[in-house]
């Protein structure tokens, strides 16, 4: 019983290690992109009904080797617009992430993913695309250069 306890922790702890790490909020994710001399990838997503915004998640952001490359260079936050009741966001969220819109997400895509400077600079900007997520890599890495 003690192994099957010991093996089920193990294996929680773990998939929540590799988890993408994702920023509290937008000021959280400029600040510590700031800090580390990184850039914000700012992804506007439809987390419960958009089905592009779903299999960018599963196919790139789950991925935990994108993850691990990714952490070098980039600080993540979801803008997120859910439509469901049960995952609204608080209030103050769900404002921010409109005001993000607003600047960043004019024409209402999604998913939208806009590669930006510490200090909101569009580096550039991509959507969902059926490639390897190494593929995926380079191109947000590309928009730095």
């Amino acid at each position: 019983m003690k192994t099957l306890i010991l093996s089920l922790t193990f294996l929680l702890v773990s998939l929540t290690a590799t988890a993408q790490e994702w920023a509290p909020d937008f000021a959280t994710a400029e600040a510590e992109a700031a800090a580390a001399d990184k850039a914000v990838v700012l992804v506007f997503s439809g987390s419960d009904w958009c089905a592009p915004c779903i299999k960018l998640d599963r196919e790139i952001w789950q991925d935990a080797s994108f993850q691990e490359q990714a952490a070098a260079d980039f600080v993540f936050y979801r803008a997120d617009f859910p439509r469901k009741k049960e995952n609204q966001l608080p209030a103050e969220l769900s404002a921010s992430n409109g005001k993000l819109a607003e600047q960043y997400n004019r024409r209402g895509a999604f998913p939208l993913v806009v590669v930006l400077t510490p200090e909101g600079e569009v580096l550039g900007e991509t959507g969902y695309q059926k490639v390897s997520p190494d593929e995926y890599l380079a191109v947000l890495t590309g928009f730095r250069k």
